[in-house]
């Protein structure tokens, strides 16, 4: 049968396109001879440019193309945006994972990919996630760590010195309609946060372990994200992603051409998400 799906369509890193389009011209590409103030002036426009991301600027162009094979339990679909594996139910009450953060390789040209955990978004207009987001700004690579609560706000940056290899935790757990978003960087703890944030409306049937091209601009070549020891709870049932319905996600391009496939699960828990190309 045909699947769609909303998957990504409310992505707060949608409206980067607009963000970064306006800060282009501001300065040289940075180089090995580029002094402190102007490291810090860039770091500070890629910065502004992950603030300026607008509520109201989402994709209207998420959507899974091609044929959907269902094969006990799991569903393989394509999305121009997303990566990974999302679970279906209801109910869900926590998901979680484990990553090192990637190694970024950056061109000349705006970038980025986001790595993140989250219930909803999957099939509803609501979104509870965290994770680490890269930004290719210039030539040099900025990560950061972040949160957002959608639609009651817009991405929220906490962590700001994010580096290849730092250890990860992040988690979204939920009790009644109160949602409580983790990171944790036990490698450079000052990108660690905890905020507890209330949803009325929130849907709570999916549950998602992601990478994310922005819709509108190219994926960062982050060669490969490997989570591992994830978990998931709906109701009264915790388990893997496997322990639940799952869709495997490919990312592909408009014409068809991978993007970012996600390796076959281990134990239910782990898998290797590996970057082809930009777009």
């Amino acid at each position: 049968m045909i699947s769609r799906f909303l998957g990504f369509l409310f992505s707060p890193f949608a409206a980067v396109l607009i963000a970064l389009t306006m800060m282009n011209g501001l300065g040289t590409p940075a180089s090995a001879s580029t002094t402190p103030a102007a490291s810090a002036a860039a770091a500070a426009a890629a910065k502004a440019a992950i603030r300026q991301l607008l509520i109201g600027q989402h994709g209207t162009d998420h959507h899974v193309s091609g044929l959907s094979e269902e094969i006990k339990g799991q569903t393989k679909v394509e999305s121009n945006t997303w990566s990974g594996y999302v679970d279906t139910g209801t109910g869900f009450t926590e998901v979680n994972g484990t990553w090192n953060e990637p190694s970024v390789t950056c061109g000349t040209t705006e970038a980025l990919a986001a790595f993140w955990v989250g219930i909803d978004g999957y099939t509803s207009d609501t979104v509870e996630q965290d994770g680490t987001l890269i930004e290719c700004y210039e030539g040099t690579a900025y990560q950061y760590t972040w949160w957002e609560m959608y639609p009651a706000n817009a991405v929220q940056v906490e962590g700001e010195k994010v580096a290849a290899g730092d250890h990860i935790y992040a988690v979204v757990s939920r009790s009644g309609t109160r949602y409580t978003l983790s990171v944790t960087d036990s490698t450079h703890s000052a990108n660690s946060f905890t905020t507890t944030q209330t949803c009325t409306s929130c849907a709570n049937t999916s549950a998602e372990w992601i990478a994310e091209a922005p819709s509108g601009y190219p994926l960062a070549d982050f060669g490969k994200w490997k989570l591992t020891s994830s978990s998931v709870a709906a109701a009264s049932i915790t388990g893997t992603i496997s322990t639940f319905p799952y869709a495997e996600i490919t990312m592909v391009d408009s014409s068809g051409a991978v993007e970012a496939q996600p390796s076959a699960l281990t134990d239910g828990t782990s898998f290797t998400d590996t970057w082809e190309r930009s777009s």
